[in-house]
């Protein structure tokens, strides 16, 4: 049996302790350098390898052959569990993990980013 009282020098204790928790939009804590958020593809370095493809547990990256040497990338970010496998396995380093998190969305073909190579900047 538990005496009544046993409670409060564990009240009194966690009363002087700051709280764990922060007020999240207003305040924001530091992202640690090696966070995985949303992956980000260059395709300037692509070479069409596909072993992101291959790697990827989610089936969420696709690589497409838009002309000679250049290669369009679509992450279904829905599917996305950001492991990062897809940045480890890329030989050119052509996709890299941002440090963005905040991806709510309420419709969910807004969660598909395709990145292609600008026709301007291929010139």
């Amino acid at each position: 049996m538990r005496r009544p009282g046993a409670i409060w020098r564990e009240l009194v204790k966690n009363l002087r302790r700051k709280p764990a928790t922060v007020l999240y939009p207003a305040e924001r804590l530091e992202i640690p350098e090696n966070f995985r958020g949303r992956p980000v593809f260059n395709p300037a370095t692509c070479i069409g390898c596909m072993m992101c493809v291959r790697d990827c547990p989610a089936k969420a990256v696709k690589i497409e052959k838009v002309g000679e040497k250049k290669f369009s990338c679509t992450f279904y970010l829905d599917r996305c569990i950001y492991c990062g496998q897809c940045s480890d396995s890329c030989v050119k380093k052509s996709i890299t993990m941002s440090h963005e998190f905040e991806l709510a969305c309420f419709d969910r073909s807004t969660l598909v980013d395709t990145k292609k190579e600008d026709a301007q900047a291929a010139k």
